[in-house]
């Protein structure tokens, strides 16, 4: 019977690893495109198992250090903080070095300092090991936005982000279920289970091929040429003029960090997805840290029930980022220019009507539906949103625009645990009851992010219209530099 069981376990597993290799190959183009794909998923995932696993051991640690929800948080936030800071000049390394080397690095000094974590003897050994975390954590966004945007069709990217971003939340699966129950054991353990994959995914991620910048590699069925994205063809088949004190001369690529961030803020359309994001991701934060606590309180579950009712909430928040990608590509595919920020839209207001049921009730059962709903419409907003910012910015600021992007983001995740566990200490009195009206309020924040994607329908085509214009003016600059040597 074992047997049986084993066999059709094997069985299950190979034909679910042909299925989604499959989508990925039909995604990415397949060969090293596929890799790349799964690698930048591991990046992320690492991420977030980290944040996750500070979450799932913060009993641990409470008992560890005798420390406070505060102090738990802050653990999570200052490594934001510091990561916040230090994406600025990773975002001016990612537009000038060789991006895949400099990410393998990084990655080898991100299994350091987790070891560095694991080895703490006191709460302030441990925050000082957190923010050297948020260093060397800092480069993977800029980064891995100007490779996506390099080595993928702009038809696919939507469909890209949304493999890259269940990455991140397999991740956060991964620190609630696996670390987090090996820090019931040792909170030590699991900073180390965590470390030491990181030092293989280095070497996997030194050995991608540097692509061309500018060039997207192309899918098979993808048009040949490069040049204009899919959105700014539209934009220009319908006319859309783009606005000519925003159209930048020259050699983009030189173009100093302060005199780029100007220009970036400038966009509007970026300054509304780079805040509807933010937002999206300072509630996500604040779930990721006191999540596993939230629900054992409010239906009396020990810690293991907790984290597989997580787990089965990550399952709509992976098929979640997977539909945003997918359905925010078909609608621009079939020439609805605002496709990806309408499905960003229609996502969060999904995610805000049934987080406010998933909150109030008592019913364990009632409460996981509403949750994985929830959890759904907030993922399926962030793959047509990372594709959508790409549309709006000429490839040679990618990296810096999305250094400014996790600047804000960072910030709104540093910010997150430490006002949750102070909000939900101070103002609720503690407990379950703290906890439940603390996330009740701090879905704000999640209505304000809506309503700004909302507005960015208005100023999107434009913007589209903008980035292919200073696209055109900065390839015409390297042809005539070109010309002339």
């Amino acid at each position: 019977m074992s047997g049986r069981l084993v066999g059709g376990l094997s069985v299950m597993w190979r034909t679910v690893r042909r299925v989604v290799v499959g989508h990925l190959d039909d995604v990415s183009g397949g060969g090293w495109h596929t890799r790349a794909v799964v690698v930048f998923a591991l990046v992320f995932g690492l991420s977030t198992a980290d944040t996750s696993t500070v979450g799932a051991s913060a009993t641990q640690l409470r008992n560890a250090f005798g420390i406070s929800n505060t102090q738990i948080g802050l653990l999570v936030s200052i490594t934001a903080i510091v990561g916040a800071l230090a994406s600025l000049p990773f975002g001016v390394l990612a537009d000038r070095v060789r991006r895949t080397w400099t990410l393998a690095i990084v990655v080898a000094t991100w299994g350091l300092a987790m070891l560095g974590n694991a080895a703490a003897a006191n709460y302030e050994q441990l925050l000082v090991g957190r923010i050297f975390l948020g260093v060397v954590t800092a480069a993977a966004g800029p980064i891995i936005a100007s490779l996506v945007g390099d080595y993928f069709a702009p038809s696919h990217r939507g469909r890209v982000y949304g493999y890259v971003l269940a990455g991140e939340l397999l991740g956060a699966g991964f620190g609630f279920a696996v670390t987090g129950d090996v820090a019931t054991l040792s909170w030590r353990a699991a900073f180390i289970v965590l470390a030491l994959p990181a030092f293989a995914l280095a070497v996997v991620v030194w050995r991608l091929p540097e692509p061309a910048r500018g060039e997207s590699s192309r899918a098979p069925e993808a048009e040949d040429e490069t040049g204009p994205t899919d959105a700014q063809r539209l934009a220009r088949r319908r006319g859309i003029g783009p606005d000519p004190d925003l159209v930048l001369h020259g050699d983009l690529r030189r173009m100093g960090l302060v005199a780029a961030a100007k220009h970036i803020l400038r966009i509007r359309t970026n300054l509304v997805l780079i805040f509807a994001g933010a937002l999206g991701y300072y509630f996500l934060a604040g779930v990721q840290t006191f999540g596993v606590e939230y629900v054992k309180k409010e239906y009396g579950i020990t810690q293991v029930v907790a984290t597989l009712l997580l787990l089965f909430v990550g399952i709509g928040a992976v098929i979640g980022v997977l539909a945003g990608g997918r359905v925010g590509d078909a609608l621009l595919g079939r020439g609805h220019l605002n496709g990806r920020l309408v499905t960003a839209a229609v996502a969060g207001t999904l995610a805000i009507v049934l987080f406010v049921p998933a909150i109030f009730t008592r019913g364990l059962l009632v409460g996981a539906i509403f949750l994985l709903g929830a959890a759904f419409g907030l993922s399926a907003q962030n793959p047509p949103l990372d594709a959508a910012r790409l549309d709006i910015m000429p490839p040679p600021l990618w990296g810096r625009a999305e250094s400014v992007r996790t600047f804000v983001r960072s910030g709104a995740q540093a910010v997150a645990p430490v006002l949750f566990g102070a909000v939900a200490d101070n103002v609720f009195g503690g407990g379950r009851s703290g906890l439940q009206w603390t996330f009740a309020v701090m879905l704000v924040p999640l209505v304000v992010g809506t309503g700004l994607i909302y507005l960015g329908l208005g100023t999107f085509p434009q913007d589209v219209a903008t980035a292919a214009a200073a696209t055109d003016r900065d390839e015409e600059g390297h042809g005539l530099g070109r010309a002339a040597a």
